[in-house]
């Protein structure tokens, strides 16, 4: 899926329906059926309509682009308000925009994220916590980690520090999450 489908995509998504608890889109019962009507492919104003909008997504994506606020990575989309601000707001704030808080991957993601981390020169937490066993660390949605990239030493809080940031260098470190950091989001 292209970068410019994602977004039309999620843009259809928030357009098309509510969101419930954070996760699934709200469904009312079914209408009647209406009368039936040209393909919308063979609808030109519709498909004018839709050129418009994904030509607008796409401006505004290079925009922010140019601007070093957002970073494209394969299917994920990385950005940032240039806010510092405790794990849980973050948190919050990127599921509000309909993300999750930005959690490497594999090394061009982290490459990606440190290249946000260096131009703001503030440390971003990532999405990754510790579990009950201290030095188990997983991602958000409970999965293991499969990538970590830790600083030599670390993680070193024993259960202490739960959360992870970002160094400018792109290394991770187990830290509190009370401190604020740079909210970096993933799409």
């Amino acid at each position: 899926m292209s970068l410019g489908s994602l977004a039309f995509t999620l843009f259809l998504t928030v357009v098309a329906g509510i969101k419930c608890n954070g996760t699934e889109v709200c469904a009312g019962s079914p209408g009647e059926r209406g009368l039936p009507g040209f393909p919308a492919y063979l609808d030109e104003e519709l498909q004018t309509a839709l050129y418009e909008i994904k030509h607008q997504i796409l401006q505004t994506m290079g925009v922010l682009s140019l601007q070093g606020s957002m970073l494209s990575v394969g299917d994920k989309v990385f950005s940032t308000n240039g806010q510092s601000v405790n794990f849980d707001t973050i948190r919050e704030m990127c599921t509000r925009a309909g993300g999750h808080i930005a959690a490497p991957r594999n090394p061009e993601e982290n490459e990606a994220i440190a290249s946000i981390t260096k131009k703001y020169n503030t440390y971003p937490y990532l999405g990754v916590i510790e579990g009950q066993t201290p030095g188990d660390f997983h991602y958000l949605d409970g999965a293991s980690v499969n990538y970590t990239n830790w600083y030599p030493g670390e993680p070193r809080g024993r259960g202490k520090e739960k959360c992870v940031e970002m160094y400018t260098d792109g290394k991770w470190n187990d830290k509190g999450c009370l401190q604020y950091r740079l909210a970096i989001c993933e799409f």
